[in-house]
């Protein structure tokens, strides 16, 4: 299967570059180019990609507003945003993540890594390690409030999702939750993808975010209880 990118950068040449760097893997293929914002809102409705390679810092519309209307709309169901941005900041990759963002790439990025990324991504798999979302949640997690709503929507977990759950925002591995668990890897992997499925958010990141709005993890890597 062919996985469809749209490409979004106020910049041409970017985009050409990508565009190049993309061509040379046959299961990718560039299906339109954006320079603003709403135009990559508009062109994702349209060309249903995959997978969106967004620019932040675009004239009008950013790419934040972007990934957020693309992630919450209904007319690209499961398309995924990977962050490209010349800025490699913490609080950048926080409001990506905030915005439904399931990757974060600088510019920078070397060829490989940037097919790699999108391979990635279109398989359902975050971008970021385990370690540096925590890292990013928890630097900006003290800055929100708790949201009750979120710890609702815990309450619909098994003690065993819930436990998963806690561990992914601890930053653990998979292969760690079986570990501390003493369950199997395996069956760690199920507990997650059924939390995933329950909570209804896109990917491990997004299982991070709820666990520190929910207060279930606190800033420092601790448990709330």
């Amino acid at each position: 299967m062919t996985i469809k990118v749209l490409l979004a950068d106020d910049q041409a040449l970017v985009r050409a570059g990508f565009r190049s760097l993309l061509a040379r893997s046959k299961a990718i293929t560039v299906v339109g180019e954006a320079q603003d914002g709403d135009e990559a809102v508009r062109l994702a409705a349209s060309t249903r990609p995959d997978v969106v390679l967004m620019d932040i810092r675009m004239p009008g519309t950013d790419g934040i507003t972007a990934t957020r209307r693309i992630v919450a709309g209904q007319a690209v169901p499961g398309c995924r945003v990977i962050i490209l941005t010349t800025f490699d900041s913490d609080e950048h990759v926080f409001a990506a993540l905030r915005a439904g963002a399931s990757g974060f790439l600088t510019k920078e990025v070397e060829p490989a890594e940037l097919r790699r990324a999108v391979l990635a991504v279109a398989a359902g798999d975050a971008l970021l390690s385990p370690g540096v979302t925590r890292r990013v949640v928890e630097q900006f997690a003290h800055r929100q409030d708790l949201s009750p709503g979120a710890g609702q929507r815990l309450a619909g977990l098994t003690s065993r999702e819930l436990e998963a759950v806690e561990l992914v925002a601890l930053g653990l591995s998979n292969n760690e939750i079986a570990e501390r668990l003493v369950i199997s890897p395996l069956t760690a992997k199920t507990h997650i993808t059924r939390a995933i499925a329950k909570l209804d958010v896109r990917d491990r990141v997004q299982l991070v975010i709820l666990a520190y709005e929910s207060g279930l993890v606190r800033p420092g890597g601790r448990p709330s209880s």
